[in-house]
């Protein structure tokens, strides 16, 4: 039996690097005391958001261990199919302030976006690292502005699914768990029955 083509696109290495203050901290970010997070999006999946750790390297190297990582994206075989031909953007917004929304806005501050474009049907096939390093978050080069770091991985993360009687719901879905060594399968179902067929 095939395993079904399940991609899962990750986001990790998150660091944020503010320019030097050229005035008194008024409203502005102080780097010591403001929260800095980011938003990732990508066309009809849930938004992931995460806090951003600040580098105090003043070069390219990359940032300390003291990083954070999103939860992902997984794109399904229904998804796969649709953006068949199509690559599709990963948009990142860093915002500074307290993480999350009043009214469906974010509540924070945004300093910037980056936009990257990913190949899926490459990532069905083998891993890709779409990016490794800093990206400006301004649009004028000749100022200085903030700089985000971030590792984006894609990947196949193939998944063995079986249906009974029709019913996906209660299925269940097996989970390749690539470790050093072994692949551990894990099983996940949903079962339901009627009570009085419990003693047939």
């Amino acid at each position: 039996m095939d395993p079904c083509p399940f991609v899962r696109v990750m986001v990790d290495s998150l660091a944020l690097k503010l320019p030097h203050a050229t005035k008194p901290a008024g409203s502005g970010v102080h780097s010591s005391t403001t929260p800095c997070f980011c938003e990732m999006r990508i066309k009809n999946y849930p938004p992931q958001t995460a806090l951003l750790s600040l580098s105090t390297y003043s070069n390219d190297s990359p940032p300390e261990s003291s990083t954070t990582s999103a939860h992902g994206f997984n794109l399904d075989p229904t998804a796969l199919r649709r953006l068949s031909g199509k690559p599709i953007t990963l948009r990142v917004s860093v915002y500074t302030g307290r993480m999350g929304s009043t009214c469906g806005v974010t509540s924070g501050k945004l300093l910037g976006r980056v936009n990257l474009s990913i190949d899926i049907d490459a990532a069905q096939t083998s891993p890709r690292v779409i990016h490794n390093g800093w990206m400006k978050l301004g649009l004028h080069s000749d100022k200085p502005s903030a700089r985000l770091h971030m590792t984006v991985r894609a990947e196949p993360d193939p998944r063995f699914v079986f249906q009974f009687g029709g019913e996906p719901e209660c299925s269940p879905v097996i989970f390749q768990i690539q470790g050093r060594d072994i692949q551990q399968p894990v099983f996940s179902c949903k079962f339901s029955a009627d009570r009085n067929s419990r003693f047939r």
